[in-house]
């Protein structure tokens, strides 16, 4: 199998439940920030993935050095996903087509594209200017949302109810996006010129869900509700319950006819798909879909609760292996905590060594180590993520209130920069 331009944590967790069986097409920088141990010559191929042809190239070179046959080809990173289209259709490998991954990476055209299928979504229009923000902000009752085209979780992404906050969120996003110019999350369409989009505020809960496409039909791997906070920068998650009940109103054989039709739409036939949506009132508004499990503590969440090792069995459906499938709703809840900075400067310490002694928490993760250096969103939305908690609440009852209320137990000891001192002031 080939795995294109995953972590590093991701290589480790493969390497150990797939062993000998995965080829990794790794950034350069990746395996030289990576903790984890280097996989063998033979493995790994070291490679500047923003070029294609070289990446080909060496692909060619590698396996016949080894005397290696691929036998199929997946991609856990969205950034990634373009690069891996290219090389599934070169070597004639089962993977969603460069045309499905650009309609699925960019927001715009993907609201587009189920608005013509009569798929609910928000409102969206492309941004050039905060002229254009404005005449948006104006058209909607409920406020709006701007982010960038493409991009995956809470970065950049910023609400607005009023006509100051459009004129600051337009404003971080553009110098957000100048700063991240050579970062290929935010790389947009081929011919594409707006700058972001703007996107009608939807109130509602929102969920995460995992699913199979195959055969016309759909398998629900998991399905999450998604915990949020005020308190956090908008759109960031704090945590995921597992189950994630859907309200009585929602027809879950109508759930089913609505991924299946929203994923065939985009172009995905066959593939194992992610999508986020806010359950509004009694229906359900799509806000992405890609063709890739779910990433941050949900590979997690999910083999702690169900056993599913989902990172295996997207190689498996991959290279059309049998699946084991298990039920994600059959089991007691689980909560996956994300575990955050709360402010800038020197990382000294997260004391987690009192949750060893409470049952209900069934594995802790952190990602950052001592010394390192923190900055907040909107500059950072990496270095103030530092791992997560999966709790099993007592009782089954309650989940969301027990997890949150083990998680203040987390002492997360942070050292703010010091602030440079005037002579003046010294004086």
């Amino acid at each position: 199998m080939l795995v294109v331009g995953t972590t590093s944590d991701y290589i480790q967790w493969i390497r150990t439940s797939c062993p000998g069986r995965t080829l990794f097409v790794t950034a350069p920088g990746i395996r030289q920030a990576a903790q984890e141990a280097c996989p063998s010559p033979k493995e790994e191929i070291l490679v500047n993935l923003s070029d294609t042809f070289q990446v080909l190239e060496r692909l060619n070179k590698h396996v016949k050095t080894w005397d290696q046959a691929i036998e199929g080809i997946y991609c856990f990173d969205c950034e990634s996903m373009a690069l891996t289209a290219c090389i599934a259709e070169k070597w004639g490998l089962d993977y969603p087509s460069v045309k499905t991954i650009q309609n699925c990476r960019d927001k715009y055209v993907s609201k587009q594209i189920w608005t013509r299928h009569g798929i609910g979504c928000p409102r969206v229009a492309p941004i050039k200017t905060i002229s254009d923000v404005l005449a948006f902000f104006r058209s909607v009752t409920s406020g709006c949302v701007l982010k960038p085209l493409t991009g995956s979780g809470s970065e950049l992404v910023f609400k607005c109810t009023s006509k100051p906050e459009c004129h600051a969120a337009f404003n971080l996003i553009h110098n957000g996006l100048e700063n991240r110019a050579q970062n290929p999350l935010f790389e947009k369409s081929p011919g594409q010129t707006h700058l972001m989009l703007a996107e009608e505020l939807i109130q509602g809960t929102e969920y995460s869900c995992d699913f199979i496409c195959e055969n016309n039909a759909i398998h629900i791997i998991r399905m999450t509700r998604k915990i949020k906070s005020p308190f956090r920068p908008f759109g960031t998650i704090i945590g995921y319950v597992l189950p994630g009940q859907l309200p009585h109103s929602i027809n879950p054989d109508a759930v089913d006819q609505l991924l299946l039709k929203s994923a065939q739409a985009l172009g995905i036939n066959r593939g194992i798909c992610m999508v986020d949506f806010i359950v509004s009132g009694n229906t359900i508004q799509l806000i992405e879909l890609t063709p890739r499990p779910g990433g941050d503590c949900l590979p997690y969440l999910l083999k702690m609760s169900t056993g599913t090792d989902i990172l295996k069995l997207s190689l498996d459906f991959a290279r059309h292996s049998p699946l084991e499938l298990t039920r994600y709703d059959t089991v007691t809840p689980h909560v996956g905590i994300r575990l955050h900075a709360d402010k800038s400067g020197t990382l000294r310490g997260i004391e987690t060594r009192h949750l060893l002694a409470d049952t209900r928490v069934k594995h802790i993760l952190l990602t950052k180590k001592p010394g390192r250096q923190i900055t907040l969103p909107p500059d950072d939305y990496d270095s103030w993520s530092l791992g997560h908690v999966i709790i099993e609440p007592s009782n089954g009852k309650y989940p969301e209130s027990q997890a949150l209320s083990i998680a203040r137990t987390i002492d997360i000891h942070i050292e703010p920069h010091q602030k440079p001192t005037h002579l003046s002031e010294a004086s």
